[in-house]
């Protein structure tokens, strides 16, 4: 008689925001065990898949109910929490979700002797070069190599993993660049920028542009890092890069609106002050910051060429998904492969 084939688990962080929830999506399909862990403000619906656990990734006594009776499984952890910021300064919120609660997920991952964790880390983190050269994966992650407040926090998280790997873990990163796509109401901020669209609320874009990629890509891509990733390694998950004016174009043309202009981005810096303020009087989040524009003005051209060739990675076409986010934010269903 054979040896017994274990179960697969595996344990989702950040269980209900944009990228964890279609990982979930994906692995719905598998024959395996999902947890995903949920902040305690957060409600979620267990059924004979998936398991949602209550937690705080900066607590780390909070996150023992997630980890605890896997020993018959054969388990993959999925980091997929984190805090994303366009701000400029390290706040101490930022900074322990991003930074403390890696380094606490790891422990577990040593603790508990888990088959593999697959850390979303961000493009973000990869130092920039020079505006026309390609940005390919690196060795090596400091945060005063990076710009920026989240830059900062992913880049010293990220460095922790890497070390682990060294101790011992069996770990690979995967770093995302600009996520878009379905699934997603808003809180992501060029989901953002579609939605005022599509509802005549965007009074203008502007210049500038980045590597924008759907969320459904990275989520398989997550989970193939997970089965053919080598220990140590980083995949860079990107599309390619696209303008704020090409993705409106793609928009005007899918849903028929106006057209809108773009500020050129010495105007909008200008009044990005203004905006800010207006946002924090109105209790809503400004979509163009200082290091929003930063960000758009930036390097943003990233090759995924390791993760084709080690992960058989492979991104959609762009008008796919912004045809499938516009039906999901007006209240479509979208298939995962609907593109």
């Amino acid at each position: 008689m054979g040896a017994l084939k274990l179960k697969r688990l595996y344990i989702i962080t950040g269980a209900k925001g944009h990228l964890a929830s279609t990982i979930i999506r994906y692995l719905r399909a598998e024959d395996c065990h999902i947890r995903g862990l949920i902040l305690p403000t957060e409600d979620g619906e267990d059924d004979f898949q998936l398991t949602y656990y209550k937690g705080d990734v900066t607590k780390p006594e909070s996150l023992e109910a997630v980890f605890s009776d896997i020993e018959c499984n054969e388990v993959i952890v999925i980091h997929a929490a984190g805090m994303i910021s366009i701000e400029d300064e390290v706040s101490p919120q930022l900074y322990q979700v991003n930074v403390e609660g890696t380094h606490n997920v790891i422990a577990q991952c040593l603790r508990h002797h888990i088959k593999r964790l697959v850390y979303v880390s961000s493009v973000h983190a990869i130092p920039e070069t020079d505006e026309k050269a390609t940005i390919s994966e690196t060795v090596t992650f400091s945060k005063n190599s990076v710009i920026g407040a989240y830059a900062s926090t992913k880049a010293e998280a990220t460095q922790a993993v890497m070390e682990a790997a060294k101790r011992g873990l069996d770990a690979v990163i995967v770093h995302p660049s600009g996520i878009i796509g379905p699934y997603d109401k808003g809180k992501n901020h060029i989901v953002q920028l579609i939605q005022l669209y599509i509802t005549g609320k965007l009074p203008a874009g502007v210049t500038g542009g980045y590597d924008f990629v759907d969320v459904r890509d990275v989520a398989k891509g997550c989970l193939e890092a997970a089965e053919k990733g080598k220990t140590g390694n980083c995949y860079i998950l990107s599309n390619r890069y696209f303008t704020i004016k090409e993705l409106l174009g793609y928009a005007r043309k899918i849903t028929g609106g106006s057209k809108k202009i773009c500020l050129p981005i010495g105007l909008a810096h200008a009044v990005a002050p203004l905006f800010e303020w207006s946002a924090k009087v109105s209790h809503t989040r400004p979509l163009f910051t200082k290091y929003a524009l930063y960000t758009i003005s930036s390097n943003g051209h990233f090759s995924h060429d390791k993760a084709t060739a080690e992960l058989g990675y492979r991104p959609r076409d762009m008008r796919a998904t912004m045809t499938d986010t516009i039906q999901f934010l007006n209240g479509k269903n979208v298939p995962l492969e609907a593109g």
